[in-house]
Formats: structure tokens, C-alpha cells, sequence
């Protein structure tokens, strides 16, 4: 007589080999994740986009046709388009020197940024010297220190630089090294979390072949941290070139970016969408073509580390 058991039928009832009996929640939540959740998808990207769209139609309306009727009054009457809102803001002195503003701001700062941070991670996570932890965990703590509490005082201590009458405080530059230095805590502690998971193999057997530390960050930490690097470099572009408080508060009229001239013509007009529609859409497309640029980068970095 046969002692042999016969597996249970895959009921899901317990104790069978087959597939555990799934609930009516995850019946649905599979039922979802197909055509359904895409359509979803789609439709509240559309609903979020609404806005921008809304910008764009604005800038390209009369000031007349803004004020006495919405923008969604194009579909009815595609004549009132015009590209003379964008001819005039790009005649205007102002608003093109607020414009070359925000490049001298933003470029350096993320430069700045993303150099030194790349070379201080790196020294966090492969390098041995003595305090490197007590050095690394006080990076940590400079991330809790808001913004709003070093404005004061940075902006005492710009007002005390004057080299060869050169006045930090209202500068390019002191806007610039703020953000360098309010940046700095976050991109060192982002890229060495992701150096650190390099594997040491490799450093030793570039160290074994006669790399120097220089030629190793170059040739091998640089490459391989490219997506994460990618992915900082677009986050810290993208907060200096939106940023106002900054702006406000360090530079001058010679030196204000675009965030800050459009806030200055607010508050000057009230119904100058004419002036405000093409300049926010300006100063709108410019980080959009720089993320979709560099998109696969950072889809890359944002997954780095997800999966062993």
C-alpha cells in the first residue's frame, strides 16, 4: 500500500501549493492597473497641465481681449492670437538684463554645486581621514538650518565686503555664493549616499594599477555617479532659477533675475497681463527644456539604489 501523499488541489484555502485565493481589493487593484489607470494617468496630467496651457493662451492674447473675456475663449475665436506681447517684453531692456540675470545666477550656482559636492562625497565615501564621520554628520545637520534664518545675517555680512569698491550685497556673486553655500549640505549628502554603494573592489584595483584619487574620481566614481550627478545638477538648476526670496533679498535692481522683475512689475500694475503672461511663460519654458533634456539622467538617478 502506497504511503505516498498527494498534493492538495490549489484551492487557495490553505496548506495547497497553488496560488493563495486573492481578495476582492487586489481583484480590483488588478483590474485598475491596465487601460484604466493609464487612462487616469493621462487625464489628471492633462487636468494639471491646464494651467500652463492657460499661460501660454494668455500670452499669446491683447490685453483688451485678456481683460474683457478668459483665455478659453480662443477655441471660439482663434483670431485674437498674437505674438506682439512677446515682441514688446523682448524690447524691453529691463527684462532682457533680468533675463541674462538668471543665467549668470543659475549657471555658476549649479556648477558650483555639483563640482564641489561631487569631489566632497567622493571624500566622504572612499577616502579613510580622521573625523570624517563627525565632519559628514555635521553636513547632515546644516540640512535643518532654513534659509530665512541666515538672511539677516548674510545679508550684515555682504554689507561689510566692499573690496576696491566692489559691494558684495546687491551682487551677482552674493547671490550666487548663497545659493553655492545653502546648497552644498543637500548635493554632498544625495551624492554620497550614492558613492558609497560603489563597490570597493573597484577603487582598490584602480589603486593597484597606480591611479591617483584625482584620476580615480575621474575615470571611475564620475562616470558611474553620472545619473545622480545629472539628477542634483537638475534639482539645484531648477530651485536658482525659480527662486525669488533669494533674489529679494540680495540682489539689486542691476542684478535682479526674472522671478524677481516680474514680482516688481506686479506689484507695480495691476492688469498688465500683457507684460506678466509672455515673461512668467518665458521664464517657465526654459526649465522645462533643460528637464527634458536631461530626463533619461534623471529617471536614472531617482531609481539609483532602488534595486540590489
Amino acid at each position: 500500500m502506497s504511503t505516498e501523499k498527494t498534493a492538495p488541489e490549489a484551492t487557495g484555502n490553505g496548506g495547497g501549493y497553488g496560488a493563495p485565493r486573492r481578495s476582492v481589493a487586489s481583484r480590483i487593484v488588478n483590474r485598475l492597473g491596465g487601460g484604466v489607470a493609464q487612462f487616469l494617468l493621462v487625464l489628471i496630467a492633462l487636468f494639471w497641465l491646464v494651467p500652463t496651457f492657460g499661460l501660454l493662451i494668455a500670452s499669446l492674447r491683447s490685453n483688451a481681449d485678456n481683460a474683457s473675456s478668459g483665455w478659453w475663449t480662443v477655441f471660439t475665436e482663434p483670431a485674437q492670437l498674437t505674438f506682439s506681447s512677446y515682441g514688446s517684453i523682448l524690447d524691453k531692456p529691463d527684462f532682457i538684463d533680468s533675463f541674462w540675470n538668471t543665467i549668470a545666477i543659475t549657471v555658476p550656482s549649479t556648477v558650483l554645486v555639483v563640482v564641489i559636492a561631487s569631489l566632497a562625497a567622493y571624500a566622504f565615501a572612499c577616502l579613510e581621514f580622521p573625523g570624517r564621520d563627525w565632519l559628514f554628520l555635521l553636513v547632515v545637520a546644516l540640512l535643518v538650518v532654513p534659509v530665512q534664518v541666515a538672511l539677516l545675517p548674510v545679508a550684515d555680512l555682504y554689507g561689510r565686503i566692499d573690496v576696491g569698491g566692489f559691494q558684495m550685497f546687491g551682487s551677482v556673486t552674493g547671490v550666487v555664493l548663497f545659493h553655492v553655500g545653502f546648497g552644498l549640505p543637500f548635493a554632498i549628502f544625495l551624492l554620497r549616499n550614492f558613492f558609497i554603494a560603489i563597490p570597493r573592489d573597484l577603487l582598490e584595483a584602480a589603486r593597484m594599477d597606480g591611479g591617483s584619487e584625482w584620476t580615480i574620481f575621474r575615470r571611475v566614481i564620475f562616470p558611474l555617479g553620472g545619473p545622480a550627478i545629472a539628477s542634483l545638477g537638475i534639482f539645484q538648476f531648477l530651485w536658482v532659477w525659480n527662486d525669488l526670496l533669494v533674489a529679494l533679498v540680495f540682489a539689486d535692481t542691476e542684478a535682479q533675475p526674472m522671478t524677481k522683475w516680474l514680482q516688481s512689475q506686479m506689484r507695480q500694475f495691476t492688469g498688465n497681463i500683457d507684460i506678466l503672461a509672455p515673461g512668467a511663460f518665458i521664464s517657465l519654458i526654459i526649465p522645462l527644456i533643460v528637464f527634458f533634456a536631461f530626463q533619461r539622467y534623471f529617471v536614472q538617478g531617482v531609481l539609483a539604489g532602488s534595486v540590489k
